[in-house]
């Protein structure tokens, strides 16, 4: 299905924005990340900040953690969760952040209406001494929520308008912007997406991100090119096939995830497409699951497990500094090239 926008983005911006200046591509490299989830933080040096978060002239020492728990809550099914290595190595950075300073980790997992009422009563009763907020989406109100209790709370993914927080993010719609640009510069003309939730800023983002590069190189809109798969696979998969059903002229397809985009691909080998020769393929995450697929995924690459690390210093700002205005910190984009665009005799990066 074509992809609607919310009603709060304001598709006559889609030519005007113009990123900043961010790194582009980098060669692609082996990726020694591990998608497994530590069942607790492993025991490491502490590391400077961390020392200093604790130090006994600090803020946090002067108002000491009462429970030494910091809450790690995602509004995503299980099946996604647990069935995505973009989200092992994330807790594996959280996770680690936190052990370093001394705080365990509960992750809870609300889905179900019921579930996040649930979560919101438990997480306002006071029983942690922050929260990180994962895939958040737009018509949840609970960062504000938390912020009016004051709970020190830290997004990742920039919220929704109205929500006032502090969040980390990469910049989403540079990103994709970068990959399709890229797949352009190989002379490809009809380029499909397949997006994620466009209930979640990440997505929409993502997808404006797509418009961006075919608006600048003067490649017609088509909105029976985008489909909606909302992150999941099985849901890509059904993507796929009607792209190729409904659009037999597609050369390139840019995926809003690489688990997503794996399931794409797993589509075009069943219809006999050679990738990328027939149809290039781009995701998003730089994940474990790029380097599984076959041939090798290009995507654009997320610091995954430093920006897990990065939302925990930003969490202790917020416990040492209650009230402390919310702090904003945007990852630059970076494309890394493997050979489900250029093909294994010309696998490079280019600027």
């Amino acid at each position: 299905m074509p992809a609607a926008l919310p009603p709060h983005v304001e598709l006559s911006t889609v030519p005007v924005r113009t990123a900043g200046t961010i790194p582009s591509v980098s060669a692609a490299a082996s990726s020694s990340a591990h998608g497994s989830l530590p069942a607790s933080p492993p025991a490491r040096p502490a590391r400077p900040d961390a020392i200093a978060d604790q130090s006994p002239g600090s803020a946090l020492h002067m108002n000491s953690p009462r429970s030494k728990t910091v809450a790690v809550v995602i509004t995503e099914p299980p099946t996604r969760i647990f069935g995505d290595p973009f989200f092992s190595v994330l807790f594996a950075g959280i996770y680690d952040a936190l052990g370093e300073r001394s705080l365990l980790p509960l992750m809870l997992a609300p889905h179900l209406a019921k579930d996040l009422g649930l979560t919101e009563a438990y997480l306002l009763g006071g029983h942690f001494d922050g929260v990180v907020l994962i895939s958040i989406h737009n018509d949840n109100q609970l960062p504000n929520r938390l912020r009016d209790a004051g709970i020190p709370t830290v997004l990742w993914g920039t919220p929704a308008r109205g929500i006032v927080a502090s969040y980390i993010d990469i910049d989403n719609r540079q990103g994709a912007r970068l990959a399709v640009e890229h797949l352009i510069s190989l002379g490809r003309r009809h380029i499909a997406t397949i997006s994620g939730n466009l209930d979640m800023t990440t997505a929409v983002d993502r997808l404006m991100g797509y418009r961006d590069a075919l608006v600048a190189a003067h490649i017609a809109l088509d909105p029976t090119l985008e489909e909606v798969a909302n992150f999941l696979p099985n849901r890509a998969h059904m993507a796929m096939e009607r792209l190729l059903l409904n659009h037999p002229e597609v050369d390139a397809v840019f995926v809003a995830s690489d688990l997503m985009a794996a399931a794409a691909i797993g589509v075009l080998h069943q219809a006999g497409k050679r990738i990328p020769e027939d149809i290039a393929v781009v995701g998003f995450d730089d994940s474990p699951t790029a380097l599984s697929t076959r041939p090798p995924l290009s995507t654009i690459r997320q610091p995954i497990e430093q920006m897990g690390h990065e939302a925990i210093s930003m969490l202790m700002r917020e416990m040492q500094e209650p009230g402390r205005a919310p702090d904003h910190l945007i990852l630059a984009a970076e494309l890394v090239v493997r050979e489900s665009s250029t093909g294994p005799r010309d696998v490079r990066a280019t600027s």
